[in-house]
């Protein structure tokens, strides 16, 4: 009896998470880049991070149940699949404003922020409304806004945000890269197309690391050797998602160190 309580708490427990397992790395180190990027007087990690990251967190759980309830309430003939996702998306939009909105009274200017995000979120939506959720631009567009919330967090930790403007592009380097590196690993594998494209943009996304800094070369020379050699090994899934959580790891790592 407590094993089958176990799994059904369990299987509830991934009816609300987002089944986009890529995206945890995305949403988290450019958010951790940036609370620990300041090390000057009164600069780095706050007690406020922890809401926002709570925020954050549950705010992407919420788009995702929004966008799922949106393209199944246009595309099913089960009107109980859209209805799956109305709970999780009201539980975590209540998460996310509980975390969230206390702080707009101490820092009003995260609703810029918000504003700022809210078209990449509104292109995410309409790219699951008509069932291209896979689309490069729709990934791409969620590229954006993560890493975007270096700068917010940064901020956030009373730094400079002529600090972070470097940080924040090596991550969206590295994160705009996965995008055409993970298609030529799964759905677009054996596509000559998105393998060329994939290796030419690690190629470029080279010499801009350079550009921010120098020792980013050795990271990013490592990317492009993965997205020129990974492809067509026949990596399971699961292989193909560790391979990406170690390499944002490293830039992780770097960043702190390096910034």
């Amino acid at each position: 009896m407590l094993g089958r309580m176990g799994r059904k708490k369990r299987g509830a427990l991934r009816s609300w998470l987002p089944n986009q397992h890529g995206a945890w790395a995305m949403l988290a180190v450019p958010f951790m880049v940036g609370a620990f990027l300041g090390d000057g007087p009164g600069e780095g990690p706050r007690w406020a991070h922890l809401p926002l990251f709570g925020a954050w967190l549950a705010g992407y759980v919420t788009a995702f149940h929004v966008q799922q309830w949106l393209r199944l309430r246009r595309l099913s003939r089960n009107p109980r699949a859209p209805r799956r996702h109305v709970r999780p998306a009201i539980g975590a939009a209540a998460v996310s404003a509980v975390c969230g909105v206390p702080l707009l009274f101490a820092y009003p200017w995260l609703l810029l922020a918000a504003a700022c995000a809210a078209p990449f979120v509104a292109v995410n939506t309409w790219y699951a409304w008509r069932n291209e959720e896979r689309a490069l631009l729709n990934g791409l567009a969620a590229v954006v806004p993560a890493c975007g919330m270096l700068l917010v967090t940064l901020r956030l930790g009373g730094g400079d945000l002529s600090e972070g403007w470097r940080p924040a592009l090596a991550c969206l380097l590295f994160f705009a890269g996965t995008v055409p590196y993970v298609k030529t690993m799964i759905r677009e594998r054996g596509s000559r197309a998105y393998y060329r494209a994939s290796v030419a943009y690690h190629a470029l996304a080279v010499p801009v690391a350079y550009a921010l800094n120098p020792w980013l070369t050795i990271l990013f020379a490592a990317y492009l050797v993965r997205a020129a050699v990974l492809p067509g090994k026949g990596l399971r899934v699961p292989v193909v998602g560790a391979v990406e959580v170690m390499g944002a790891l490293l830039l992780l790592a770097a960043l702190l160190v390096l910034f």
